[in-house]
């Protein structure tokens, strides 16, 4: 049993609805415990700016990490933002924030100072926070702890039934946050999603100390809090779903000119470009190039229940993609910067194609010995570009370089360089 699982019969930990916990507190072996409520009961959401500013002065009165969770309506809506903020801190218990009623979240933000923030998952709340003024300056994320430490599962429900030996109702992970007033079920099942994250964080700095790698996790964490925003992507169009099927350049204009009319809709109407239209419907009508709205409406994805003028819209798309010059229509593929698709290595490299495998051999192996996955422990991307463009003199000092200048960590670079001058070389 690892130090983070003995966390789990900590009792002081156990509760299954804010009493104490029954007889010694511990669990029947093998079986977990079903978190049924906070053990503060469910607070009212804020959603005024007098209790937003209670709430600001609580939190920053509080001690220790702070635990931070943002449910959003993927699916749902249009965009990523949050619609609902979960906080939980030592002396301020838990706060359920509305950021629709209280858009600029700012204040709350600085109030946190440099107070760790504990999340789960970090990469993909961070965006939605940031846009209502909520930024870190330091954090620990209990997922990417997860992965350093070996942990087969690394879901919030996993994590939280492993080491601490709890059940986490996960029912309401997709319904549609925006819905307003939000029920009472949600609202518990958001509470206790940061009713234990302080205490998971506390037990996987424990067990990544116990296996030497709380420095590696701390260098991670710096490396996502420091982390400027992701540029916008570059014709997100061509990652609609079943692009691979559109080969001919006027089939790829046709995609572009639908996704960008549904992408407009879907912006104005605040709902998921899929409830617009879907990636297949899309994908059907630029292989099919219809003639007229009569051949549009025989598609799959342009049924009967699309009206009249709704079809004629997307018509509108299509015949505008058929009427471009030719010397407007999209070039095949997405212009990327560093090296080709490594199916093609072989015929157009050998030698580097046998570089990569060797190394992809290496960092296998480590990866199996360090008891991690191979891409927290070097990302498969770096590893290309150091095989394709290997320094002309390849030395320890040349790879970690290489390493470095690709956005490698320290200690990523500490523990891969090796196994990779021996298979560059």
């Amino acid at each position: 049993m690892t130090d983070a699982q003995e966390t789990a019969a900590d009792s002081s930990l156990r509760t299954t609805g804010g009493g104490p916990p029954d007889d010694d507190g511990l669990a029947p072996e093998g079986l977990p415990i079903p978190l049924l409520e906070p053990r503060d009961g469910i607070p009212p959401v804020i959603e005024d700016e007098e209790s937003l500013a209670a709430t600001v002065a609580a939190f920053a009165a509080g001690t220790g990490p702070v635990a931070v969770d943002a449910e959003r309506a993927s699916g749902y809506r249009y965009g990523q933002r949050a619609y609902l903020v979960q906080l939980r801190r030592e002396g301020a218990g838990t706060a359920l924030v509305d950021p629709v009623a209280c858009p600029d979240l700012s204040g709350l933000g600085e109030a946190l100072g440099d107070t760790e923030w504990v999340l789960h998952a970090a990469t993909q709340d961070l965006p939605c926070l940031r846009e209502i003024g909520m930024v870190p300056s330091s954090l620990f994320d209990t997922e990417l702890a997860g992965r350093l430490a070996g942990f087969p599962r690394v879901g919030l429900g996993a994590m939280v039934e492993s080491v601490l030996g709890y059940v986490l109702e996960k029912g309401h992970s997709a319904v549609d946050w925006s819905t307003r007033p939000l029920p009472e079920p949600w609202l518990r099942y958001a509470a206790l999603d940061v009713e234990l994250l302080v205490d998971l964080r506390d037990a996987l700095e424990k067990e990544l100390d116990r296996q030497g790698k709380l420095e590696w996790a701390r260098e991670e964490f710096d490396a996502i809090a420091s982390a400027p925003p992701a540029p916008p992507r570059k014709d997100p169009w061509r990652r609609t779903s079943g692009m691979h099927k559109v080969r001919r350049r006027r089939q790829m204009a046709v995609v572009r000119e639908l996704w960008t009319a549904r992408d407009r809709i879907a912006q104005r109407r605040d709902v998921s470009p899929g409830k617009v239209l879907s990636d297949g419907a899309i994908v059907e009508a630029a292989l099919g190039l219809p003639p007229n709205v009569h051949a549009l409406a025989g598609l799959t994805g342009f049924g009967h229940r699309m009206g009249r003028r709704q079809l004629e819209q997307w018509q509108a798309a299509v015949d505008r993609a058929k009427a471009l010059p030719d010397s407007e229509l999209p070039q095949p593929g997405q212009t990327v910067s560093g090296p080709p698709p490594p199916r093609s290595w072989a015929d157009r490299d050998p030698a580097a194609a046998a570089r990569l495998s060797a190394a992809r051999a290496a960092i296998s192996t480590l990866a199996e010995q360090l008891n991690m996955p191979q891409e927290n422990l070097i990302t498969p991307d770096t590893v290309r570009r150091v095989c394709w463009e290997p320094p002309a003199q390849v030395t320890e000092e040349s790879v970690a370089t290489a390493l470095a200048g690709h956005g490698a960590r320290r200690w990523q670079i500490t523990q891969v360089t090796p196994a990779l001058v021996t298979a560059l070389s």
